[in-house]
């Protein structure tokens, strides 16, 4: 069988990858030659159809997310050439390797066509396991995992008599056999059909156990109506209590459990009747609660027999679809039960929501030259921009005798801030202080590396062990461009 693949797929581009979890890849590898056709190779870890093959017949694409181990063989393998097929120490392991990957280094596929332990795992150019089919279990699990080097499995302690040609175990197609790939023809006609037909067995009994369970929900949904109608039928006898109490009302003694009351609704008139009663309430209270639960009753009498009907039709139907399912499709089945309202969607994987950014203490703008200038939001923010965020190399500025937002003027290590990128500061640093508005005012310039907190000092007071002090005219058309450049949070523009 790797003779007949290395023949035929040796030396071809990997075009495309799909994913048939849970337990079968489909390696779609670009023509040899103009004209020449796709060659699709499928390699399959089921346990029951372990095989390797060239596959004459596309797959039906996979419907839904992809696990972790066919991403990585996609991301590392697509658009790389399937330079080898070899089988491994002569043992049921077939190893398929990779040149001209996107990494730029060898990658390898192994298939363990070894039964029960069948599986795949993606190799690097050390041999380490970069992904691996499915988590492994029991002795595997010592062998097929990530971040270890790949070691096949150890040997059969006693040799096996070797078995008859492939070709005599599997049967010829009933077509003409093709010359391209004869064992591909035999093994794709009988595993491959054998995997059909175990999928479908599998479907059918995971359908059969859902349509099962909604069974029984749907009977103990109905024996829930008959005993709410047993109920409803006691609904005159509650209405009847209701006008015996209303009428002994002067006769209840308040916090009473339990009365007994003339019962004029009996066969002669003349007997009693009990009504229990409940101590917490008036009795008055008890009157109006009798009444409320035969209203109650009532109304849910009137809603029973639609509630009957619905839930008869829903069990004839659900008899209907269980006695299809070993002869119908059941994926066709699966989908009349969804329109019929009989059976819910196959649940989704939760979507992952977005990160969210974390929040930062500063508002970002940007000078005339694109450099960013960072502005406190509050004071305890300011703090954290001055003392955190801010490198040594920033120029730091605020306003001179006021209070106001600490703004940090972005600068690379080893360069000198531009005069206009501090001037552009500057005028930030004005307008988110009190002096916003103003004509002229002064603001202390400095580097962010000369700016320390005194002990115990209140949010936002810092002191400076360097700088200067400038002298600003407020330019309102450079202020305005300044506070069009807002970034993050969609405030572009803001005046603030």
């Amino acid at each position: 069988m790797v003779a007949e693949l290395s023949t035929l797929c040796a030396g071809r581009a990997l075009k495309a990858l799909e994913g048939l979890p849970p337990r079968d890849l489909v390696l779609v590898l670009e023509p040899s030659e103009p004209g020449a056709r796709v060659r699709l190779v499928r390699l399959s870890a089921d346990p029951r159809c372990a095989r390797l093959h060239v596959q004459r017949a596309r797959a039906a694409p996979h419907a839904g997310p992809l696990g972790p181990f066919y991403r990585a063989c996609e991301q590392e393998l697509v658009g790389a050439t399937l330079a080898r097929i070899s089988q491994l120490r002569g043992d049921r392991i077939a190893w398929l390797e990779f040149r001209g990957t996107r990494a730029g280094r060898a990658r390898a596929l192994v298939l363990e066509l070894t039964g029960r332990r069948a599986t795949l795992a993606l190799l690097d150019e050390n041999d380490i396991i970069l992904a691996a089919l499915d988590p492994p279990v029991g002795a595997k699990a010592l062998r097929v995992q990530v971040g270890l080097r790949y070691q096949p499995p150890p040997p059969a302690r006693e040799a096996a008599e070797p078995g008859p040609p492939l070709a005599e175990v599997f049967a010829a197609a009933p077509e003409a056999p093709t010359t391209e790939a004869p064992l591909s023809a035999r093994i794709e006609r009988t595993l491959g059909l054998a995997q059909q037909e175990l999928r479908l067995a599998d479907l059918r009994d995971a359908l059969r156990e859902r349509l099962e369970k909604k069974r029984a929900k749907t009977r103990q949904f109905l024996n829930g109506l008959a005993v709410r109608r047993t109920a409803c039928a006691g609904a005159e006898r509650l209405r009847e209590d209701g006008e015996l109490l209303k009428a002994a009302l002067e006769r209840v003694e308040r916090g009473a459990a339990r009365v007994e009351v003339p019962d004029w609704f009996s066969a002669d008139g003349a007997g009693t009747r009990a009504i229990e009663l409940d101590p917490k309430l008036s009795p008055h209270a008890n009157v109006e609660r009798i009444f409320q639960r035969y209203h109650k009753l009532l109304r849910a009498a009137e809603e029973l027999g639609a509630d009957e009907q619905r839930g008869a039709h829903a069990l004839a139907e659900l008899e209907r679809l269980l006695a299809r399912v070993d002869a119908a499709d059941p994926e066709e089945l699966e989908r009349e039960a969804q329109a019929a309202g009989l059976l819910e969607p196959p649940q989704q994987p939760p979507r992952k929501l977005a990160a969210v950014a974390p929040r930062l203490p500063y508002k970002v703008y940007r000078s005339a030259r694109g450099t960013e200038i960072w502005v406190g939001r509050t004071a305890a923010d300011n703090d954290a921009l001055s003392l955190k965020h801010a490198r040594g190399n920033d120029v730091w500025l605020h306003t001179a005798d006021s209070p106001g937002s600490h703004v940090v003027l972005r600068v690379e290590k080893g360069a000198e801030a531009d005069p206009e990128d501090v001037l552009d500061a500057a005028h930030l640093a004005v307008h988110f202080s009190p002096l916003r508005g103003s004509r002229k005012a002064d603001v202390h310039v400095a580097r962010a590396k000369d700016v320390h907190k005194p002990r115990g000092a209140k949010p936002g007071l810092v002191h400076l062990s360097g700088g200067k002090t400038l002298q600003l005219r407020v330019d309102a058309e450079r202020l305005k461009r300044l506070l069009d450049t807002r970034a993050g949070d969609g405030a572009a523009g803001e005046r603030e």
